[in-house]
């Protein structure tokens, strides 16, 4: 077999993280966490004996907000000091490039700290000439660099050489323009609003595609809050339920039969059957702030007596985004994967799982 394909046929590295804590704890870092993975693609819960979801939480999920995509968006928009005034210092501002390749195109993020990343191939750059770095997953030849500019910056005044070089390199000596998702968290309730300001642009309003299904007859792993490596024939660690996790939210059947073409995962042992248990699956351009209020309403899920001892809430990075958590470099090679999981037990202690993949760093 040739070197090229039997890589092909490899499995890429990855990488899990795992920690544990209380949600009450004065160092508990879960909303930190949250705060820190911008970019949101898909949510996913998962609340074991449950029929029916509390009101409660049923109203953070359907007010989990729009969002918008504005096409053929120049990049030199964002660093206008009328939009950094109007949304980037006023609240938490999130721009991701749409239908883009990381690996293949030129793409860009606007982080809600007011960064804004620019990933470009080494042609885009030399012709930009703004001041970046080689990107880490290049390899022995350069053939992409990342650009980040603070809008935020002291020195980014509207008179100053750094803000008219940057804003001469983008409008006029090499323009670039994508197709952005738009999101604004703004905690006032009155000023602009990014449908009126792109009001000339081509944009739509988009609202976050919700289902809901009951699993009947579920297997579910036993867990035991203070044990993350779990013990044998007493509970299962994080990696298995993990995994577990991955193959309920994708409907892969766990049973393990001779006949299956598609697989033959089965639940880690021991295992417990539940009657029913309810899935919620949120799909779009999900902010982090709506996260940590449907994260907060599953911690008040436990405030009264229930069957379960443990729910779930996993959240999927886009691939395709420029950084992962943070400003950590985001690549993509075989997959792109960049997700986290928590595992909420019925005492408030949970368990916070980080997972990438073989392009990034180490999840913070």
């Amino acid at each position: 077999m040739s070197v090229p394909l039997r890589r092909l046929r490899e499995t890429p590295r990855h990488l899990l993280v795992c920690e544990k804590s209380h949600v009450r704890h004065e160092r508990s870092r879960h909303a930190a966490h949250v705060r820190s993975h911008a970019y949101n693609c898909r949510v996913s819960i998962l609340i074991p004996e449950c029929g029916i979801l509390p009101e409660a939480l049923k109203s953070v999920i359907t007010d989990i907000g729009e969002y918008y995509l504005v096409k053929n968006l120049s990049l030199h928009e964002l660093v206008t000091h009328e939009f950094i005034n109007t949304f980037v210092k006023k609240g938490s501002c999130y721009a991701l490039t749409y239908n883009t390749k990381i690996d293949q195109d030129n793409t860009a993020a606007l982080l809600p700290t007011g960064k804004l990343i620019i990933s470009v191939d080494k042609d885009t750059y030399e012709e930009l000439g703004l001041q970046g770095r080689p990107s880490q997953y290049s390899g022995k030849k350069v053939m992409r660099y990342i650009v980040t500019i603070d809008l935020t910056d002291s020195a980014f005044d509207p008179d100053s050489k750094k803000h008219k070089r940057v804003l001469w390199a983008l409008k006029e000596k090499k323009p670039l323009e994508f197709d952005f998702l738009l999101s604004w968290h703004n905690t006032g309730t009155e000023g602009s609003s990014l449908m009126s300001y792109f009001s000339k642009n081509e944009i739509q309003a988009h609202q976050p595609k919700t289902t809901f299904s009951t699993l009947r007859n579920l297997q579910c792993p036993v867990l035991i809050s203070n044990d993350l490596q779990g013990k044998l024939e007493e509970s299962c660690s994080a990696q298995e339920l993990f995994e577990w996790l991955g193959a309920v939210c994708n409907k892969v059947g766990l049973d393990n039969k001779s006949f299956s073409f598609l697989s033959t995962y089965c639940c880690p042992q021991p295992s417990t059957v539940v009657e029913q248990a309810y899935l919620c699956t949120i799909t779009g351009f999900i902010l982090p702030e709506k996260i940590i209020q449907l994260l907060e309403q599953l911690c008040c899920y436990f405030d009264e007596p229930k069957l379960a001892q443990w729910v779930t809430l996993t959240v999927h990075g886009f691939a395709d985004s420029p950084v992962s958590w943070r400003e950590s470099e985001h690549g993509f090679q075989k997959g792109g994967e960049n997700l986290y999981n928590f595992v909420v037990f019925r005492s408030l202690d949970y368990w916070l799982q980080m997972a990438v993949g073989a392009n990034d760093d180490c999840p913070p």
